[in-house]
């Protein structure tokens, strides 16, 4: 099971840095490629806001996920580059797909297209653009997928060139919390499914039952489906420092997002707990075959929580060669 980073990107994402410097996102993007970390994440957002999470409603500017890949592939060597997820609707097919294969050739193939159908309407909006119902934004993500193969073929003309380096394409994930609609959408179009940030392994068990069904219905091996799975991740070498990590965390988030929320509750669904018991957790996960793991360190969704958290993160995963973590332990 390889294990990702999402990466901060919005302006208010590192606690003490508002707006937040392209020099931050590339440090810990390097940071994270020492740390041994298989795979760096953005995501795709005009922008963006915290209220569905608890924080303040005003929009916040945001880095866009395509040029600043770019960027970090020429700032890292190994790590494979994503996006959870690119807002298809906000993006032509066509010209998304002459983007992303030049990034993947910036990336020497290193390049995952997470995609999704769009939720966030005020982006629309901001956009000009309509906000169609869910059953339409499906319908025209499939139709997206396709055209991102289908204009990466060998066969198309000059408009796909120069072609990606990941032959016949780059895996394409959709990304959703995994409604009947969707998974069908995945059985039938899709590399892989991302969902994200709080999972229990029961629901997720659960929802892995549909897509076996789903791939049933379109006669397709679901082991060939990859399952990518983002967690928030909060680590402590024991109970007692877990709480401290978890009381600073709370100190630095934005307003609102855990003001009245428990450790306890924190723990529910989340990569949360000591290393050892962290541990436990991850294989519970590889267990239900997830291939790829994406953590992230802070209250919210591409929000980094103090820069030390996601070093002991990285011991608990196992990244880190047995003399590294004990040295971040000394």
């Amino acid at each position: 099971m390889r294990i990702g980073l999402a990466l901060p990107q919005f302006e208010f994402s590192v606690p003490g840095e508002r707006p937040l410097r392209w020099a931050t996102v590339l440090d810990w993007a390097q940071r994270a490629e020492q740390l041994g970390f298989g795979s760096l994440w953005l995501a795709d957002h005009l922008f963006w806001e915290l209220s569905r999470y608890g924080g303040p409603p005003e929009p916040g500017a945001s880095f866009d996920p395509l040029p600043a890949l770019a960027a970090l592939a020429r700032g890292t060597t190994r790590p494979r580059l994503g996006t959870l997820v690119l807002n298809g609707p906000l993006r032509p097919a066509t010209l998304l797909a002459k983007a992303l294969a030049t990034l993947d050739v910036i990336a020497d193939g290193r390049l995952t297209v997470g995609l999704g159908a769009g939720w966030y309407e005020p982006e629309f909006a901001a956009a000009g653009l309509p906000f169609p119902p869910p059953g339409q934004r499906l319908a025209d993500l499939a139709d997206a997928i396709e055209t991102l193969r289908r204009t990466w073929s060998p066969d198309e003309l000059p408009p796909s060139l120069p072609p990606p380096v990941q032959r016949p394409c780059p895996p394409i994930w959709v990304g959703g919390k995994g409604g009947p609609k969707l998974l069908d959408l995945v059985a039938r179009h899709a590399d892989g499914w991302n969902t994200v940030w709080q999972w229990t392994p029961e629901d997720y068990r659960e929802r892995l039952a549909a897509l076996d069904r789903a791939c049933a219905t379109a006669g397709r091996d679901p082991t060939t489906v990859t399952r990518s799975l983002g967690l928030y991740a909060l680590v402590g070498e024991d109970e007692r420092d877990l709480r401290r990590r978890f009381e600073r965390l709370q100190a630095v988030s934005p307003p609102g997002i855990l003001d009245r929320v428990s450790l306890e509750e924190w723990r529910q669904g989340r990569l949360v707990g000591g290393v050892e018991e962290v541990r436990e957790q991850l294989a519970v996960w590889d267990g239900l075959g997830v291939a790829e793991l994406v953590v992230n360190t802070g209250a919210a969704p591409f929000v980094a929580g103090p820069r030390d958290d996601v070093e002991i993160v990285a011991a608990a995963c196992s990244l880190l060669a047995p003399w590294e973590a004990s040295e971040l332990r000394n």
